[in-house]
């Protein structure tokens, strides 16, 4: 797939760099061509010069081709601006942009935007490590109903099955984190000492998940 990014920041260059080695074609956007240095003698994409919302530097950077749109430099405005122009001018199926306000990534989330809080993300992954009690959201749906938490259980789950743990608390296992490795579970993985358990669950939920998941399988036995 061909993949346009905007913006050759470090999130930039290291994102086309990791594309790369997954076998993408990439083309980077950046208004300052040294910028460009970032990416390495290695790389063998497009480097175009211009801003990122200019649709001649958007088609000299192959986005009429392009399966996925990336907008991450630094201004919130022209990321918005150039993840539209590549979404409803050129049709591009797979956008995303980087937004640093947390109210606006709220909005453009819901007029179908896919954004990541760069500051909203932080903060909560420094509070998950600072604060470790009660289940910090990593992803909120926009709408509200539905998030992706880190959750605390007890130690009495570890030796448990993954299966059992979603039946006792109601929610799905999205992913472990195991010696500092994500891995997927399947319903008869074991969860060991030091997993940390990352569930979808609906957000009006959160307490009583929280209850069940620090009860642990024994008290809750029935």
């Amino acid at each position: 797939m061909h993949i346009v990014i905007m913006g050759c920041g470090r999130v930039g260059a290291s994102l086309a760099s990791a594309l790369e080695d997954l076998g993408h074609s990439v083309a980077v956007v950046d208004r300052d061509p040294a910028a460009f240095r970032r990416l390495g003698s290695g790389f063998t994409g497009r480097t175009v010069t211009g801003p990122g919302f200019d649709r001649a530097t958007l088609l000299a950077a192959g986005v009429a081709e392009a399966g996925a749109f990336a907008a991450v430099s630094s201004g919130d405005n022209s990321n918005i601006i150039a993840a539209r122009v590549a979404r409803e001018i050129f049709g591009v199926e797979n956008v995303a942009a980087r937004v640093y306000d947390i109210r606006r990534a709220e909005i453009y989330e819901r007029l179908g935007i896919p954004t990541v809080a760069t500051v909203r993300w932080t903060t909560d992954q420094m509070l998950r490590r600072l604060v470790p009690s009660g289940a910090e959201p990593l992803w909120r749906h926009a709408g509200g109903s539905l998030e992706l938490a880190e959750l605390p259980v007890a130690d009495s789950w570890f030796g448990r099955r993954v299966s059992e743990f979603q039946e006792r608390t109601g929610v799905r296992v999205a992913f472990l984190t195991r010696l500092g490795e994500p891995m997927l579970p399947h319903s008869r993985t074991v969860l060991q000492d030091g997993d940390l358990v990352h569930v979808l669950m609906h957000s009006d939920r959160v307490a009583e998940v929280e209850a069940a998941a620090l009860r642990g399988p024994k008290e809750d036995a029935r």
